[in-house]
């Protein structure tokens, strides 16, 4: 499994985003999702996950107002949408992958996750 997320860069402050996760392998469909980022200076964060077939979905509570994830199985692609943009937000975002028969809509869906993939900088500045 591998796992490469894109579609970041300069964003001005209140603009939007959407970042794709593509991953590469067999049964997307049996995988949750989980996005992540790591501001400079700071440790990694867990902002939200999605379940494997996408009906279910988890934010923490610092972003559950600005972010919305999502996923097109067909595609093996999920997404990770960001509105409003603070300078706060700037990070190297970075998705990972678990497989598992439970999703846990709450900040367990972080633990279970087996693969990781590189990261998609994205700066807000004006």
């Amino acid at each position: 499994v591998q796992l490469q997320a894109s579609g970041g860069g300069l964003v001005q402050p209140g603009g939007s985003l959407r970042l794709s996760c593509a991953f590469s392998g067999r049964f997307f469909d049996y995988y949750a999702i989980g996005w992540f980022r790591q501001a400079p200076g700071k440790e990694r964060e867990g902002v939200g996950c999605i379940s494997s077939g996408g009906g279910t979905t988890y934010y923490t509570d610092s972003v559950k107002d600005r972010f919305t994830i999502s996923r097109d199985n067909a595609k093996n692609l999920a997404y990770l949408e960001i509105e409003n943009l603070t300078p706060e937000d700037t990070a190297v975002y970075f998705c990972g992958a678990d497989r598992t028969s439970v999703f846990i809509a709450d900040t367990q869906c972080f633990d279970g996750i087996e693969y990781y993939g590189k990261g998609t900088l994205v700066t807000v500045s004006s």
